[in-house]
């Protein structure tokens, strides 16, 4: 017994090509220009406040940065003020623990010149 198809598709004929989908499904819910017009704004508007978060965030980093800013020169000006402060009474104690302060002596009596 032998079989044998007497049909034979052609792919020249077809309007189809390979990986072709040969149904074509449509949808049952039909949108107006109006509801088209409605989506287009909304996705318009989601998408300016999901930039609007992002510049807020750069705008946030940046007011941190700057009060770290003022933090730093703040605790730069009180280094320098101790500095002054530490270098003054350094200063005074090493001139006091001298050996030339060691030798000085007290006068007796005071004595006034007068005009």
């Amino acid at each position: 017994m032998s079989y044998s198809t007497t049909a034979t598709y052609s792919r020249r004929r077809s309007n189809w090509n390979r990986n072709q989908n040969t149904v074509a499904f449509t949808s049952a819910v039909k949108l107006g220009p109006i509801t088209h017009t409605v989506l287009v704004a909304l996705m318009i508007t989601v998408l300016g406040l999901i930039y609007l978060t992002q510049a807020t965030k750069a705008t946030s980093y940046d007011y941190e940065a700057q009060k770290i800013d003022t933090k730093i020169a703040e605790l730069s000006d009180e280094k320098t003020d101790l500095e002054v402060e530490n270098a003054r009474l350094t200063a005074l104690s090493e001139v006091q623990s001298s050996s030339v302060a060691r030798a000085m002596t007290k006068p007796s009596t005071p004595a006034y010149v007068g005009n």
